[in-house]
């Protein structure tokens, strides 16, 4: 069972969701990738989210970023939005993800900042993990 979900809205995305991955291998933390665009695949998406065991969302998005908050939407579990940079510096990815509505929060890393997307969802895991959480202490110290 993964414990971390992550999904992109598009393919050009890819080198992203290595990024993510390569950090959460590190940890020893399972993880799945899919795409799927918010607008153009919503049944697909929907249909990734509920039937996830993931403990933890990552959606990466870019321009109208819907997708963090379109997973949101489809859980109770914490959803990391990652916002990139393809239009207006990422500004707009980065207000769309920042800017839920009240009720229904996305957790917001920086512009193409897949390594603090992965951190989090680190952190978030290590509440429960104390080996995780021992790792996360000892990784922080290196930097």
């Amino acid at each position: 069972m993964p414990q971390v979900t992550i999904i992109s809205g598009s393919p050009s995305d890819r080198g992203f969701v290595e990024n993510v991955g390569k950090l959460l291998k590190n940890f020893k933390v399972s993880f799945e990738t899919y795409i799927a665009s918010a607008h153009r695949h919503p049944d697909k998406l929907r249909e990734i989210v509920k039937e996830s065991n993931a403990d933890v969302f990552i959606g990466i998005a870019g321009l109208s970023a819907a997708l963090p908050g379109v997973i949101a939407s489809h859980t109770l579990k914490p959803v990391i939005g990652m916002p990139r940079d393809v239009k207006v510096l990422g500004i707009d990815s980065l207000l769309s993800i920042a800017q839920m509505p009240p009720g229904v929060p996305v957790a917001t890393v920086g512009i193409d900042n897949a390594k603090n997307a992965a951190l989090l969802a680190v952190e978030i895991l290590a509440i429960k993990d104390e080996k995780l959480k021992s790792k996360l202490a000892e990784y922080r110290l290196n930097l």
